[in-house]
């Protein structure tokens, strides 16, 4: 059952940089504002399921007036003044159920806010409640059963994706004009393809996270910003980004957002070489109409001027696929069981954790510190096999995806049917694998809208860039044809 969007007002239609400029120009206030999104989010929220622990609007009405009464006196925190946001509901936010998506943590309320959300509130934004996750975070479909799942915004029987899909639908259902999310396999990347939005994966390092009970290896994970447009996605990486001295491999060096808003030359148009590696030449078993609904993107660039070469053969990529897979789920392992562990602790907290979360825990119990450093080892090797190829190409591209959304009552694809057979999965993951070479690399990565399919479903397809050129990055996602919903 496909479900159009329905139509925005004036206000909840706007970009967020243009709902900014609005605000600071006094054509809407800050009261109208957030009016009109609690307005669209009650029409619109009861059947996507997209934002979760809604504060009331009377307290919500009064700090917009607050805001209102700044501006009066010539006063802006920043770019978000007065603009609602709900944060993804793995970031702890002061006041706020932060639940995690688990039946253990449905009383808990943070006292103070994470680092992001400090972040975005010191710019001005208003925080309006959460956004609905898979339990734990874990797998790229947002349900869990303290909140139920998150509806596609193109087919409410299809998964949101996740783990940011609670972020990816209120984006495109316009309940929110900018979003946060965060990424581990994939989980910035999945929905926002899914969805029909832009989903920015930074560099390792750009937005640190805090707090954090490990600073070191855990930091293959990151926060970062969702937007509707390339510029809305660079705004709010540069309110999310910069050093803190407590996040140990934090990037010290400021996001040059001038640079990223800066649009090519010709000249440098014609200079850009994007590597489109597909399917892997048939590594990666994908479903139909995804690689080429990607292809027609890439013509897109293509027509502009930018250079498009095919990957040709295991040598001109420098690793083995097949090895960093095996590589990344030791590390995945030994990161979420170490993350899980103490929920595993929680009086009856076996019983009520997901099976795919136990299957993380379990697997993690018999990891050992040699097997750890080897696929470090790995992992390494890896890395420098990326940077090696970079030094030929601006990104290298792969679809966000290897299935189309699926049934939202599905806990996870056990299959991928392709043109050539059916290729079973052996992990509730491996459908996903596409989207762990940036992530094992550290690399900023940006899910670009692509198109949608014969079945009318939204894919999008992921740039891979430079090590720290996230600016460069958003230069480039902005050359592709801007796909309307």
């Amino acid at each position: 059952m496909t479900s159009p969007l329905t139509t925005p007002c004036s206000i909840t239609a706007l970009s967020a940089s243009d709902l900014s400029k609005a605000i600071h120009s006094k054509a809407y206030s800050c009261v109208e504002v957030m009016q009109a999104y609690l307005k669209r989010i009650a029409k619109v929220n009861p059947t996507y399921n997209a934002i979760i622990s809604l504060r009331g609007e009377s307290e919500l009405l009064t700090e917009a007036k607050l805001h209102d009464e700044m501006l009066a006196a010539g006063n802006s925190k920043g770019w978000l003044h007065g603009i609602p946001q709900a944060i993804k509901d793995l970031s702890p936010a002061a006041g706020i159920y932060t639940v995690y998506g688990s039946p253990l943590m449905t009383k808990n309320v943070p006292l103070e806010d994470g680092l992001m959300v400090q972040r975005m509130k010191a710019a001005g934004a208003i925080i309006i409640g959460k956004t609905n996750v898979p339990e734990f975070g874990l797998g790229s479909h947002s349900f869990n059963t303290v909140f139920g799942a998150t509806k596609n915004a193109f087919d409410m029987t299809k998964t949101a994706g996740g783990s940011s899909g609670g972020s990816a639908v209120a984006l495109a259902q316009h309940l929110l004009p900018v979003a946060d999310g965060s990424d581990f396999m994939g989980s910035l990347r999945n929905p926002a393809g899914w969805n029909n939005i832009y989903g920015m994966r930074p560099s390792q390092g750009r937005v640190p996270m805090w707090p954090a009970t490990e600073v070191w290896v855990s930091s293959l994970g990151t926060e970062g910003p969702m937007g509707r447009t390339v510029e809305d996605v660079a705004r709010l990486m540069e309110t999310q980004s910069g050093f803190d001295a407590r996040c140990p491999i934090s990037i010290s060096e400021s996001f040059d957002l001038e640079h990223a808003l800066k649009p090519m030359t010709g000249a440098e148009v014609k200079n850009v070489k994007v590597l489109w590696l597909g399917d892997l030449g048939g590594y990666l078993p994908m479903e139909d109409g995804i690689s080429n609904i990607c292809e027609l993107a890439l013509q897109g660039i293509s027509s502009k001027g930018c250079k498009v070469e095919a990957w040709e053969s295991q040598s001109q990529l420098g690793f083995q696929p097949e090895r960093i897979w095996k590589a990344w789920l030791v590390w995945r392992q030994a990161l979420v069981g170490a993350r899980l562990a103490p929920f595993v602790a929680m009086k009856n907290g076996r019983e009520q954790i997901k099976v795919e979360a136990l299957y993380e825990y379990d697997a993690s119990l018999s990891l050992t510190g040699e097997a750890f450093m080897n696929a470090s080892v790995v992992r390494s090797s890896f890395y420098q096999a990326m940077v090696k190829l970079l030094e030929s190409f601006d990104a290298i591209a792969l679809p966000t995806a290897q299935v189309w959304p699926f049934d939202v009552n599905m806990r996870y694809p056990t299959e991928i049917v392709t043109t050539k057979g059916t290729v079973q999965m052996d992990t509730y993951h491996r459908w996903m694998e596409a989207t762990i070479y940036a992530t094992f690399a550290g690399l900023p990565c940006i899910s670009v809208p692509a198109g949608f399919g014969a079945n009318g479903l939204p894919m999008g397809i992921q740039l891979m860039g430079k090590p720290q050129g996230d600016a460069d990055l958003l230069r480039l996602a902005v050359l592709f044809p801007v796909i309307p919903a």
